[in-house]
């Protein structure tokens, strides 16, 4: 949801880039019905391991972990390499009726925009 969120919002600032240390292989549909219900379509998004990004000689200037265990299973980069915490819940772990789980998803799909526009302003879109 970070990843759709940097796009719509900061795309011509940024070049937004989203993995983790165990991905899925998938992003789950709780996610993408909480992204489209705000017009923003991750349906084409995959889940991608970090290793993916490191195999060329490009490191990314901030790494962004947005969930508590992210910190912990981040490979180490070189010093140049900012990294931000900012752990969000995971949603995937809710526990209730479908309801109540989607409604976690859109929780965290609105905190993730608020923690941006704090961070870097008021969006483009």
């Amino acid at each position: 949801m970070a990843e759709g969120w940097l796009r719509e919002l900061y795309d011509s600032r940024f070049a937004s880039l989203s993995a983790g240390a165990n991905p899925a292989g998938y992003v789950n549909q709780m996610a993408v019905e909480a992204m489209a219900e705000v017009g923003i379509d991750i349906s084409g998004q995959s889940s991608k391991h970090i290793n993916e990004f490191l195999a060329d000689d490009t490191l990314p200037d901030i790494i962004i972990g947005v969930c508590s265990t992210a910190d912990e299973n981040c490979p180490i980069f070189p010093a140049a390499v900012e990294r931000w915490q900012w752990p969000f819940d995971d949603p995937y772990y809710a526990e209730g009726t479908d309801d109540e789980k989607r409604d976690e998803f859109r929780r965290v799909r609105d905190e993730i925009r608020a923690r941006l526009e704090q961070e870097f302003g008021t969006s483009e879109a």
